[in-house]
């Protein structure tokens, strides 16, 4: 499940994104971002928000991961700023929409997040993966 999707200019502040229990065999995944062509200016922006478990995903967090996002289309850009990553966030924290679809041409970076969630050690090592630092 893709909890945001599409192909605009978003920027998400101060929200807290709860993750809900997702279908048999389904990931969660916070983001599928959209952009098509290299020269859009879309994105998406999540800065001092907090994502963390649903009620019904809480009891049993243990059984499933979620994921920061996800490249639905070619060009996929999303960055995550200052947020609190609770620790249903997996290790590897971005997930992969089929194969190596677009993880040369994605946009995907964090700056200065937090929580248990938001260990960099084991990210994804992607060309298009970017830690940003102060």
């Amino acid at each position: 499940v893709d909890f945001i999707f599409g192909n605009a200019a978003v920027v998400l502040q101060k929200c807290t994104m709860f993750a809900r229990k997702p279908l048999p065999n389904s990931k969660i995944t916070v983001t599928a971002q959209g952009r098509k062509d290299p020269n859009q200016n879309t994105g998406i922006s999540i800065h001092d928000c907090r994502v963390t478990a649903a009620a019904d995903l809480a009891p049993v967090k243990g059984l499933y991961r979620a994921y920061l996002g996800r490249p639905w289309k070619l060009y996929s850009r999303t960055v995550y700023l200052q947020t609190f990553l609770d620790d249903i966030i997996d290790p590897a924290g971005w997930l992969e929409w089929f194969g190596d679809f677009a993880l040369d041409t994605l946009f995907y970076g964090e700056y200065m997040n937090s929580g248990p969630g938001a260990g960099l050690a084991r990210r994804v090592t992607w060309p298009g993966y970017r830690i940003f630092k102060a």
